[in-house]
């Protein structure tokens, strides 16, 4: 009984031991942008290299958000996210509420296209779109991520959304409407609220893929005034010279809204995000 346990305890040992690796492999890189942020420039480049800054400063933070531009490219992916975000959020509610409630023909048919839209690679779309934006006059212009990123979002979102639906029995609505709510009115006063942790895990995604997108935004906006925070990253690097501080004081600034966003979801997205993976 003790060999048992002590073999046990060794596997249990070897376990935590690999999850505490993999922790420290995974946690190194924000570890180390985070702190080379709040180095001197004299101390990144200088050798033996410290792991810990030696007089902690707030310069690179200013320089970026004032001097580099990261202002701008911060309200300006905002504003993108947020937008593409609302778009995507509301159609893929009522697509998704549509195919759970719904019986017409070739809802399956239409269901596997919607899915099937995601195997194809978001860049040979490039060309095509880039032409009919510069026809619509949309080069340079915010919109045109708006809609590509809403457009692009929607298929996995609305299938997302139609297991979290399909998951709330349809008797509360009737119930409501039997009371005198019209459908509209069931939707929005019962079912809505039951969605919320769908609702959470389908923006968060949403935002998340939105926020980080760099192809799109390189490619069909050229004025610097109007570049989010993946291209204006990109443009800290020089062709001969790279401000390490800035940079990793940019990228900080740019995960700080996602983990605002995460630590307002979190409780949300657990349970929406298992819920749509067992419902369906």
């Amino acid at each position: 009984m003790k060999l048992f346990r002590k073999k046990r305890h060794r596997k249990q040992a070897a376990v935590y031991l690999i999850l505490a690796a993999a922790v420290v492999w995974t946690l190194f890189p924000f570890y180390w942008t985070m702190i080379t942020s709040f180095k001197t420039s004299p101390e990144i480049a200088a050798k033996p290299v410290t792991y810990w800054p030696m007089k902690f400063t707030w310069e690179n933070y200013v320089l970026s958000w004032q001097n580099s531009g990261f202002s701008t490219y911060f309200l300006n992916s905002l504003k993108v996210a947020l937008l593409s975000t609302v778009f995507t959020v509301l159609f893929a509610a009522m697509d998704g509420y549509a195919l759970a409630r719904y019986q017409f023909k070739g809802k399956t048919l239409f269901l596997l296209a919607l899915l099937c839209t995601q195997f194809f690679p978001t860049a040979m779309l490039m060309i095509p779109l880039f032409k009919i934006y510069h026809k619509a006059g949309l080069i340079n212009h915010h919109w045109s991520l708006v809609l590509t990123y809403t457009v692009f979002h929607i298929p996995f979102n609305a299938a997302l959304m139609r297991s979290f639906i399909s998951g709330i029995p349809e008797s509360l609505e009737e119930a409501a409407m039997v009371d005198g709510c019209s459908r509209f009115q069931a939707v929005a006063k019962v079912l809505f609220p039951l969605l919320l942790p769908g609702l959470a895990a389908v923006s968060a995604y949403s935002f998340i893929s939105c926020w980080n997108e760099y192809l799109y935004s390189l490619m069909f906006i050229s004025s610097g005034s109007k570049y989010t925070i993946p291209v204006g990253l990109s443009m800290t690097i020089g062709e001969y010279s790279i401000n390490y501080g800035q940079l990793c004081a940019g990228s900080m600034i740019a995960l700080a809204p996602v983990l605002v966003m995460f630590a307002y979801v979190q409780k949300y997205m657990v349970s929406g995000l298992g819920a749509g993976a067992v419902k369906g």
